[in-house]
């Protein structure tokens, strides 16, 4: 880190004893050792925790430059070895950094803080403790809950309604006659609420089709920066409580993704796809439209879904299948140039 770059990880967060405490850990090591930031591996320095989720990562971390290691049982198991830097050791090396990080987010002003270059309509409601940045938009009949933050330029549409808690990062848009529970995060660029790409082929080329209906989500639901969310053409495209969705994420119009769902970024489904509870997509995935991914399915990265997918599978590949069968098809396909060079070399040596 250059002398120019700020330590955003500089804090004293007290002994490893004292954080082993909050995060519900113990520590391997001196616990009265002060902690002062948390930084990556390779960012990490003298007095800084640092962080492996398994083996080969703690090896790593052993290696480095930080004063001390938060971990987790299995890695510490798979190491093999007594750590030769302190330790702290949870649950979950994600879910306790997680706990720790939210400590460096800063406290939330309290009050209503509005500003005066904002447009909200007088027949708007927002709830108390609201934070309204520079031109930010708030349309007519629409109703915000308690402590909601917009950001600059983030505009909500009429007759929209939003829950309790809200954050619209800088120019997000939640768009008219759309519904969310509380909790709503969007962050910049997203946009819930854009037309379904709808159109028939007629005599004059293509004509659009209405797209009259809109979007609801659910509770503690997270958008990425310029995700899009299309309106339904009719009826809903809904998005359950606990989704999460990652930057560049396209859903078309009528999707319904159930709870607990987690999009990676740049995937894209086309209209009227249903996705399961507790799916993963990884990212670069492309639903056809109109198909059902049922619950707790794994989609891998780069998968391509043609059709309908049971409870519990592990897809991948193009088009999207068994993993393992996908893993075969793949090892066959690296077979193909030596069996190219033997029937080659057979048909040379017929007569």
């Amino acid at each position: 880190m250059s002398s120019s770059e700020p330590d955003i990880a500089a804090r004293d967060l007290g002994t490893l004893g004292e954080i082993a405490t909050r995060l519900e850990g113990r520590v391997i090591g001196n616990p009265d050792l002060r902690v002062l930031g948390v930084a990556a591996i390779d960012e990490a320095q003298a007095g800084h925790l640092t962080f492996a989720t398994d083996a080969r990562y703690l090896r790593n971390a052993l290696n480095s430059k930080a004063g001390a290691i938060l971990t987790e049982p299995l890695a510490l198991d798979e190491l093999g070895e007594e750590p030769r830097k302190p330790l702290i050791v949870v649950a979950s090396t994600r879910a306790g950094l997680a706990a720790l990080l939210r400590s460096y987010e800063p406290p939330r002003p309290s009050g209503t803080h509005i500003d005066p270059t904002a447009v909200i309509d007088p027949s708007a409601t927002l709830g108390p403790d609201a934070i309204v940045g520079p031109h930010a938009v708030v349309g007519a009949r629409s109703k915000i809950g308690a402590r909601a933050t917009l950001g600059a330029g983030s505009v909500i549409g009429a007759d929209a309604r939003i829950g309790d808690d809200a954050v619209l990062a800088p120019h997000a848009a939640f768009l008219d006659r759309c519904i969310a529970g509380d909790r709503l995060m969007l962050h910049a660029g997203a946009v819930i609420g854009s037309d379904g790409f709808g159109y028939v082929f007629g005599d004059e080329g293509w004509v659009k089709i209405p797209q009259v209906g809109t979007v609801v989500i659910g509770n503690d639901v997270e958008i990425g920066a310029n995700t899009c969310v299309d309106r339904a053409q009719t009826g809903a495209t809904r998005i359950g409580d606990n989704t999460k969705i990652d930057n560049l994420v396209q859903i078309g119009h009528n999707c319904r993704i159930g709870r607990a769902v987690a999009i990676a970024g740049h995937t894209a489904l086309a209209g009227s796809t249903t996705i399961g509870d507790g799916t993963r997509v990884g990212g670069i995935s492309a639903f056809r439209g109109h198909v059902t991914v049922g619950s707790r399915v794994t989609i891998a990265g780069h998968s391509m879904v043609w059709g309908d997918v049971p409870d519990g599978a592990f897809i991948s590949g193009n088009p999207a299948q068994n993993h393992r069968d996908e893993l075969r098809w793949q090892a066959s396909l690296r077979k193909v140039p030596k069996l190219i060079e033997r029937v080659d070399a057979l048909e040379r040596e017929s007569p």
